[in-house]
């Protein structure tokens, strides 16, 4: 998320970002936006869901940010990819998947 909008009247941009650019600086692609001070529920989150899946599906990731928020707006989210899973959870999975042994 690209925070926009001045001071105490916040909007953001949904973009596609290299993880190691700062939080307001380059991006790749503009997805939508939200402004959390939208009366409608309908203009509040605007998002490009075909380019989103489109950029999930070439690896990226969404942010611990944008989740709740494309959540909220019942936007339909990608599955997410075993290369993104933590260690912790693919190990967990496969512990639970494997059958018992006696």
């Amino acid at each position: 998320m690209r925070r926009t909008g001045t001071k105490n009247t916040a909007s953001f941009r949904i973009v596609v970002a290299d993880s190691r650019s700062p939080r307001d600086g380059r991006f790749i692609e503009v997805l939508g936006h939200y402004n959390p001070r939208a009366k409608d529920d309908a203009t509040k989150v605007v998002v490009n869901s075909e380019r989103l899946f489109y950029w999930c599906g070439m690896g990226a990731t969404i942010s611990d940010a944008v989740r709740p928020v494309l959540k909220a707006a019942k936007v339909a989210l990608p599955a997410v990819r075993a290369s993104a899973r933590s260690k912790k959870n693919t190990a967990a999975a496969a512990a639970a998947a494997a059958p018992a042994t006696v």
